[in-house]
């Protein structure tokens, strides 16, 4: 066998490196979104590290959010009536009477405080930032952009925030993790019976309807979307969860073809031995052939997770109630009864939401490539 040059093999790993990082933009995307505040979340240009700004306010270091900047000579007006203040240029105050332009009557105003900025020295609105319901959410203060100190800051919090404001998050999550249970089971179960059945029981015609069975991949889902649902709401169905977890217990193509292919690596003659000794096809199939099969069944089940996981489609035809939804119906239903789109928030979920597949799959991923690299070898 001929050995690869170490350029080549360098060229081909930073190949698969980089193209790896692109992948994993969206993803860090979606992360930095998620621990920042929502000024930050769509600033132009787009950062991808989290900031604070702290500010000296009465003697304490306060993290602050800046407003406005001011780079010319202004003042800090109050109106007598009604108290409103404003910043505006000292060159239209002059005595205590603002000229607000052309057209507009002169005011008299209350000069709070002098702001002598400039372009070298411009002064910033700083807003205390705070979650708690009990501060004073109209309170700012002016001060030199110099006197502000911007650092790293991740807004850990946004995930809390995010939890509390999904009303039924944690029955979305229970709602998922019942589905995702029966789907694995039901998956898991029925494609290993109907792939052993096409694998390892011979009986006439079985390549053709396996044949059949594959076809029916070719079938996009939106054709048979609507006499599905007739289906389902001639039973009743519509409006549980029924319709997403009961058809996997009749098998699909894609799973069958990947058992099938890797029970005919598992060898016959360990079937023949058992028959020998008197056993049934169903105790070779449950004793034998399954446990020889766990890394092919895990990755069929992994896969199966994580469609029903994301899957958005399924719950949006069927399920009508709120307290029904799955995550990422939830996730979807959220964003939309905003009055504006909270980004950071909407992150923040997005994230809990991905991180347990990710973490699923850093620790199933031996068995997973395992299952993969041996799909396929004989047959």
């Amino acid at each position: 066998m001929n050995k690869q040059h170490p350029i080549t093999r360098f060229i081909i790993y930073a190949l698969l490196i980089g193209g790896s990082a692109i992948f994993l933009i969206p993803l860090f995307w979606m992360i930095a979104t998620a621990l920042k505040p929502i000024d930050q979340t769509m600033a132009m240009p787009p950062t991808w590290i989290p900031y604070g700004y702290y500010a000296d306010i009465d003697g304490e270091r306060t993290l602050v959010n800046l407003r406005d900047r001011f780079e010319v000579d202004s003042l800090l007006v109050r109106w007598p009536d009604g108290g409103k203040v404003a910043v505006v240029e000292s060159a239209r105050v002059e005595q205590g009477i603002y000229t607000g332009g052309e057209g507009l009557a002169p005011e008299s105003v209350e000069v709070v405080q002098s702001i002598p900025a400039s372009p070298e020295d411009p002064w910033v609105r700083a807003v205390p930032e705070t979650d708690s319901p009990y501060a004073d959410k109209d309170a700012w203060h002016l001060m030199p952009e110099s006197a502000v100190e911007r650092e790293i800051l991740p807004r850990w919090g946004n995930f809390m925030a995010s939890v509390r404001a999904m009303k039924y998050f944690p029955q979305y999550l229970k709602n998922t993790l019942i589905l995702c249970l029966l789907t694995v089971i039901g998956t898991v179960f029925s494609s290993a019976m109907a792939a052993y059945g096409f694998a390892r029981v011979p009986w006439r015609g079985r390549n053709v309807m396996f044949a059949i069975c594959l076809a029916t991949m070719m079938i996009p889902f939106p054709v048979i979307m609507v006499p599905i649902y007739c289906l389902f709401r001639w039973l009743g169905w519509i409006g549980t969860l029924k319709p997403l977890w009961v058809p996997t217990f009749f098998a699909g193509a894609f799973n069958v073809f990947l058992l099938r292919q890797f029970f005919m690596t598992i060898p016959k003659d360990l079937s023949e031995a058992a028959r020998i000794d008197g056993c049934s096809e169903w105790r070779i199939f449950w004793q034998i052939i399954l446990p020889l099969s766990k890394p092919a069944l895990m990755v069929v089940g992994l896969f199966q997770f994580m469609a029903t996981w994301n899957d958005f489609l399924g719950p949006l035809i069927y399920l009508t109630d709120q307290k029904d939804f799955t995550l990422a119906l939830g996730l979807q239903f959220f964003q939309s009864q905003q009055g504006g789109t909270e980004w950071h928030f909407l992150m923040a979920a997005s994230t809990l939401i991905v991180l347990p597949v990710i973490v699923l799959f850093f620790f199933t991923q031996r068995s997973f490539i395992e299952g993969i690299s041996m799909t396929g070898i004989k047959g």
